[in-house]
């Protein structure tokens, strides 16, 4: 899991979707108390499989040379109350920090955003960082909605997965969508897709699209 998410965090740098040393990339451990995150502001050129960072679910180093993610603590919040979460993302990419600091949901009017999404990108509520007060607020805002990424108000992106990479290819998604919707609100308002489409586009795309085992 080391190597796994040392390797991740090129993508979040890859995709633009960072700025120095600003976001990160967290897994659990299968089968342990345990998730791996990234050192506290460790420039990302310099992260190794060795420089991660390991903790248990109350956000308490475990091993490593370093000090944890500042965001360790929203991290352990999310991994303890949403067991079927394996990866936690956190960036300050552009236009969906743009819309956070909005307050403002993106609303879902690409189909990739019904694919990915299933709906809305919604909006969680401010928080400060140090606590579990921002975890509180990604727990609450998700629990029940299919959106894996959720838009903490005034700040920027929180996305979870059934791994890292699926965390961090929402991150990816998400801003993608959030440029798309931006540029399309310059243009004129986007036609919204009706429920009941969303609904037929996201069921295929979780459950149909791509390569599948044989059965």
């Amino acid at each position: 899991m080391r190597t796994t998410v040392a390797s991740l965090h090129a993508e979040l740098v890859r995709y633009g979707l960072v700025a120095w040393t600003a976001g990160n990339v967290s897994g659990r451990v299968p089968g342990e108390d345990l998730f791996v995150i990234k050192p506290s502001g460790v420039s990302y050129d310099e992260l190794t499989p060795e420089s991660m960072v390991v903790c248990d679910l109350d956000g308490n180093l475990v091993e490593g040379d370093h000090a944890p993610s500042s965001d360790t603590a929203a991290h352990a919040y999310v991994y303890r109350h949403m067991p079927h979460v394996g990866g936690v993302v956190h960036t300050h990419s552009t236009y969906a920090s743009a819309w956070a600091a909005r307050g403002e949901p993106i609303p879902c009017v690409l189909t990739a955003m019904a694919d990915e999404f299933g709906g809305d990108i919604p909006v969680g509520p401010f928080a400060l960082i140090g606590d579990d007060s921002i975890g509180q607020g990604i727990v609450a805002t998700l629990d029940g909605h299919r959106s894996p990424a959720v838009l903490m108000r005034n700040h920027g992106v929180f996305t979870i997965g059934k791994d890292p990479k699926a965390a961090v290819k929402a991150a990816v998604m998400c801003e993608d969508v959030a440029r798309t919707v931006h540029v399309a609100r310059q243009l004129g308002e986007p036609l919204p897709i009706k429920p009941e489409h969303i609904d037929r586009l996201y069921d295929r795309y979780q459950n149909v699209y791509g390569q599948r085992s044989p059965r």
